[in-house]
């Protein structure tokens, strides 16, 4: 990550700006993650679909993910869902002073809720970056937003799929970016809830540690074997590998 361009209140990409002094969850490298790894199933290894997309970001948080993909596929249209006011009212405000104002729209709003209303136009990708920690199983910080935006109590693994189930189109992709020990019980869920993976990438920080991260895409169907690969983000020496290089090159200011 760029660090030299993050600021306490504001992270610079290169196409927009994100303020995040009301958000209790800051620009992490795991939204960057699933902003940048996100495919569609029509699109042409995530170099940009010219087709109309409806994109849904469930916990959009400071709007980061939204606005990533909204640069990505120049033709669609992506709803974000927020259920915190502050970090709600910071998104909107995020998305109007960006080039893609017109195609994002911020929803106050829980996916529980939102699922539950007739969806008469169901999205082709949904994107999640969910609660870290499993209810019970990790220690609650002193600060309430933090924890109601980084644990399970308020958005359960089996609620999400569930949501997703219902507002996923056929043939649609649902991607997230979780720890890498929590994904088992995250695959579980999903064959549970009737979706199957279709792509899944282990992210490691540095070569020779164990992955910290998982990005996972689901799908109701499955035409070929699954991708399966493993990635490293840093060098031994402390340098963006050609992969991650690759990956955020149309997002990070260059040095």
């Amino acid at each position: 990550m760029d660090v030299n361009n993050q600021m306490k209140d504001e992270f610079i990409f290169q196409h927009f700006v994100i303020r995040q002094d009301h958000c209790a969850m800051k620009v992490g490298t795991d939204g960057v993650l699933l902003g940048s790894w996100a495919l569609p199933s029509e699109a042409d290894s995530g170099k940009g679909a010219s087709f109309p997309l409806r994109i849904l970001d469930i916990g959009t948080g400071t709007g980061l993910i939204a606005l990533m993909l909204a640069q990505r596929f120049p033709a669609a249209e992506a709803d974000a869902l927020e259920i915190d006011p502050e970090a709600c009212s910071q998104a909107a405000g995020n998305v109007r002073h960006s080039p893609f104002s017109r195609r994002v729209r911020i929803i106050s709003e829980s996916l529980q809720h939102f699922s539950l209303s007739p969806c008469p136009h169901p999205y082709d990708l949904i994107v999640c970056n969910p609660p870290f920690f499993v209810q019970g199983h990790s220690l609650k910080c002193p600060d309430d937003r933090r924890n109601e935006a980084r644990h399970t109590s308020t958005l359960s693994y089996r609620a999400l799929f569930q949501g997703v189930r219902r507002l996923l189109a056929p043939g649609g992709v649902f991607s997230a970016v979780i720890p890498f020990t929590a994904s088992e019980d995250f695959l579980a869920e999903g064959y549970f809830s009737g979706l199957v993976m279709t792509r899944r990438c282990a992210v490691k920080t540095v070569e020779g540690k164990v992955p910290k991260r998982s990005l996972l895409a689901f799908s109701d169907r499955r035409t070929s074997p699954p991708e399966d690969t493993v990635e490293v983000m840093m060098t031994s020496e402390g340098h963006p590998t050609e992969w991650w290089s690759r990956l955020t090159q149309d997002f990070y200011l260059k040095k």
